[in-house]
């Protein structure tokens, strides 16, 4: 079972939360839509509304792994808020989704007006990202290290 903790947009204070959705767009996806690529410019960013969303790693010459798949409430994207701001990983729509879409730039610019604001943003998207990269790891480590390489003696 997926935690709600830290991902979900729940967990972010309502009063923040309110004056994010003030700037959504609502829109949607069809399944297999590709988000986002590694390596493009991490301009726009989602809230799931409903659907499922997959992140994904990619290594030469083998097959795409999914590190980790998303759902309703979780923030699709955190690169647009730390530069180069470019996308570190692929997203892809595994079912119609249903999103809040929002403008990178602008929500960096109330962040910056609103330091309020900007702390609870930062904060929130800090705690993904720290989520989303213990996921990576542990997925990274079952699929590429060696049989029992995590094994204590």
């Amino acid at each position: 079972m997926r935690s709600a903790i830290p991902t979900s947009i729940t967990t972010l204070p309502v009063a923040y939360r309110k004056q994010l959705l003030e700037h959504a767009q609502e829109v949607n996806y069809p399944e297999e839509t590709r988000l986002f690529s590694e390596g493009g410019r991490a301009d726009t960013f989602w809230i799931v509304r409903s659907g499922a969303v997959s992140l994904e790693y990619r290594d030469p010459g083998r097959r795409p792994a999914v590190i980790e798949n998303l759902g309703p409430g979780d923030l699709v994207g955190w690169s647009w808020l730390y530069e180069p701001y470019r996308w570190h990983l692929h997203a892809t729509a595994t079912t119609p989704l249903r999103t809040y879409e929002f403008d990178a730039r602008n929500i960096r610019m109330l962040m910056d007006a609103d330091l309020a604001f900007g702390f609870a943003i930062d904060h929130w998207v800090g705690q993904i990202l720290a989520h989303r990269l213990q996921s990576t790891r542990v997925r990274l480590l079952d699929l590429y290290a060696p049989h029992d390489s995590g094994s204590v003696m």
